[in-house]
């Protein structure tokens, strides 16, 4: 059924009783019978289709349009809007109650794109999706998502991407909006920057405990949203994916560095430095605010951990590894640590880590579990990646300190008495219970800083896993299965750094290569005269082999 519309010509004047004249005022032509192009302006109706109930509704009546093409034009769009429905009388009525709804909301008709893509899809017209809403339900519908991953998907949705963009229509959505998360993100960083490094108590005070978000962190948010939309492209809800066209810095992990000599020596200056500029910060807050209790000097393990380094990523030599060693070895969680040096284990890996998953005799251990901790909460869940559940080798002296340790845990299991609960964890704390990673953490900078070593992160041990099984002539695959990477990029691209002595000795084997190579003996060189030489036959060529003359000497230096 074709919708029945018109075009006219309307102003607002009035005869002498007061009544609008309207299509009829006489000004709207000019004498030759023409439309007056400065009088009135141009309007268009439409008759709608019934209500659901049967009722006949109001026509669809719009003016203002200064031509008669612009009002026709509109007038085609909303006839086109009416026929997306084709022979479909119940979507018909529904457009039309869209139609209506729309025009009385914003002023304007629906786009006939989003209505077709709302018929195609099944949704309902009178209810338009918002991003929040959207980013909701797709959360919600992932099921099969870790722990750790819902948790942080959750996070992007709350801090990032619904404040900014969860009032917009899902199918209005567009690319400059999500650059503006990223905007807001940035200026949010610069705020805390600026008042942590001022002295104003109260601004300080609005960013405590707040953390700058880095680069790598805006590609999981993008990452966030680009997956949800993916899914809304896949249900045809929209079209395009904005999330993936959205450009953001590289926010590749930094290359781990190892620490020499010369990075050790720069890091003491480093440090040094450091409590002295903290420590001056300290003593001007305290006369600022004489009323609280702010020590003259910064805590050394804060200073420790604080002062800059040559990356965020460090690795200890195989050295510095054994000098931590010796230095925890005594500690209640010594054997935990030589398990994350020795086999590059996660921190939350070996915290999941239980002693029905260890075999002792056969030296393996499964890894099926790990600890996240988020602020003071903590979850158990499956290892980070699939790559990541799989059985590890264990080395000899390794074993060695498990075995150690499962006798120190029954001693402890004698001293709590009905304290003890029994867990099955292999590191645990004094009464049983899993141990916090982020108390694992504490005590591995504690003892690092005591150890007199430069600082790096529980985490760099796993990296320092990687670089000695090259150091010790494995390759990346044997690296890759030994961390339960998911490829043999990450493996070279994350996991691995050169020890000082590895590269020495690679550049060593490289000159001998060249230095060592058998030196070809040279032909003679033919003097040069001003009469052209004939060719030298093969027979005579054989015989001046290994001729050392004058002349051809003096080719060659020449």
């Amino acid at each position: 059924m074709t919708a029945q519309g018109s075009t006219f010509k309307t102003c607002g004047c009035r005869n002498d009783e007061g009544k609008r004249l309207g299509k009829n005022c006489p000004k709207l032509r000019r004498s030759n019978g023409r439309w007056s192009s400065t009088h009135g302006t141009w309007k268009y109706q439409l008759e709608l289709p019934l209500t659901a109930a049967g009722v006949r509704r109001n026509p669809l009546r719009k003016g203002g349009f200064a031509r008669q093409e612009d009002a026709e034009t509109e007038l085609n769009r909303a006839k086109e809007l009416l026929a997306i429905a084709g022979a479909d009388e119940t979507a018909r009525v529904q457009i039309a109650d869209l139609i209506t709804a729309t025009v009385r909301a914003t002023k304007q008709l629906p786009e006939p794109e989003e209505v077709r893509r709302k018929i195609r899809t099944g949704q309902d017209l009178s209810r338009s999706v918002t991003v929040g809403e959207y980013l909701d339900q797709w959360l919600a519908g992932r099921r099969n998502l870790r722990e750790g991953t819902r948790r942080s998907y959750a996070q992007h949705i709350r801090l990032y991407l619904n404040p900014h963009l969860g009032h917009i229509p899902l199918n209005r959505l567009r690319v400059g909006d999500v650059d503006r998360v990223f905007d807001a993100i940035d200026e949010r960083n610069q705020q805390v920057a600026r008042a942590r490094q001022t002295l104003d108590p109260k601004l300080r005070a609005k960013v405590k405990g707040q953390r700058m978000v880095g680069a790598a962190t805006k590609h999981r948010i993008r990452a966030t949203l680009r997956s949800a939309l993916a899914k809304a492209v896949r249900e045809r809800l929209i079209d395009i994916n904005v999330a993936a066209l959205v450009e953001l810095p590289s926010g590749k992990a930094p290359k781990a560095l190892v620490w020499t000599d010369e990075r050790i020596t720069q890091w003491q200056h480093d440090f040094a430095a450091h409590i002295e500029t903290m420590n001056a910060r300290r003593r001007r807050l305290s006369q600022l605010e004489p009323h609280k209790r702010i020590g003259q000097n910064i805590n050394r393990l804060d200073a420790y951990i604080g002062a800059p380094r040559p990356s965020r990523v460090m690795v200890w030599t195989p050295a510095l590894t054994r000098t931590f060693l010796d230095r925890a070895r005594g500690h209640r969680l010594y054997a935990q640590f030589h398990l994350i040096a020795f086999r590059g284990l996660r921190r939350g890996e070996s915290c999941g880590l239980r002693w029905a998953d260890l075999d002792l005799t056969s030296g393996t251990a499964t890894i099926r579990w790990q600890i996240t901790q988020i602020g003071p909460d903590t979850f158990e869940g499956k290892p980070k990646t699939d790559a990541g559940e799989a059985t590890i080798n264990l080395d000899k002296t390794t074993i060695k300190e498990l075995r150690a340790h499962k006798a120190r845990q029954n001693t402890e299991r004698l001293a709590a008495g009905d304290a003890w609960t029994e867990t099955g964890f292999v590191f645990t704390t004094p009464t049983g219970g899993p141990v916090d990673p982020n108390e694992v953490t504490e005590q591995f900078e504690q003892l690092s800083m005591e150890a007199g070593l430069p600082p790096v992160r529980l985490h760099d041990l796993r990296h320092g896993a990687a670089t000695f099984l090259l150091a010790a002539g494995y390759d990346l695959k044997v690296v890759q299965q030994t961390l339960r990477l998911s490829s043999l990029a990450i493996a070279a691209d994350i996991y691995t750094s050169v020890l000082p002595q590895l590269a020495q000795q690679s550049a060593e084997d490289a000159a001998a290569v060249v230095l060592g190579a058998h030196r070809p003996r040279r032909r003679p060189s033919a003097k040069v005269t001003e009469i052209a030489t004939p060719p030298t036959p093969d027979h005579e060529m054989a015989e001046n082999e290994g001729d050392t003359t004058e002349p051809a000497a003096a080719a060659d230096a020449s």
